[in-house]
């Protein structure tokens, strides 16, 4: 079946896609344009190296005391240091290892700051000003 393909991609001047390890190795043997679709996921991953700093939302509790859960985009897992606390907050992290398992990438950082346009108290919106009387809006004494 690889072999048809490869020859009606070529006939056709078209293109493969493929995850098939195989086929991707054979189209390009005979001068065939083809992507393998797991090398562009991988390539679209996140790099996290350690040292690096990154924002990320925490949204639960880790296992360990003290440990906050969150997650990048991609679906990695992100597991910060001094940041159980932090539930429901933007946060920003420097990472100090990432590992990759069968269930995808991990993620380990520690707490660094809260993230821009984030407040301690878990507001995005700025801190409100006292209102003040009626009349000294309008300049009426009281």
């Amino acid at each position: 079946m690889d072999q048809k393909l490869v020859i009606f991609a070529k006939h056709c001047n078209g293109r493969l896609a493929t995850t098939d390890y195989n086929l991707s190795k054979v189209a390009q043997l005979r001068n065939v344009d083809v992507v393998n679709v797991n090398d562009l996921a991988n390539a679209l991953k996140v790099v996290a190296l350690p040292g690096e700093t990154m924002e990320v939302r925490i949204i639960k509790p880790g296992e360990e005391t003290e440990q906050g859960i969150g997650y990048l985009a991609d679906g990695t897992m992100v597991v910060v240091e001094d940041a159980r606390n932090k539930i429901g907050r933007d946060i920003a992290i420097s990472i100090t290892s990432s590992i990759q398992t069968s269930a995808g990438k991990m993620v380990f950082g520690k707490f660094e700051a809260f993230a821009q346009g984030s407040s301690e108290n878990g507001s995005r919106n700025p801190p409100r000003r006292p209102l003040r009387p009626y009349a000294e809006k309008n300049n009426k004494p009281q």
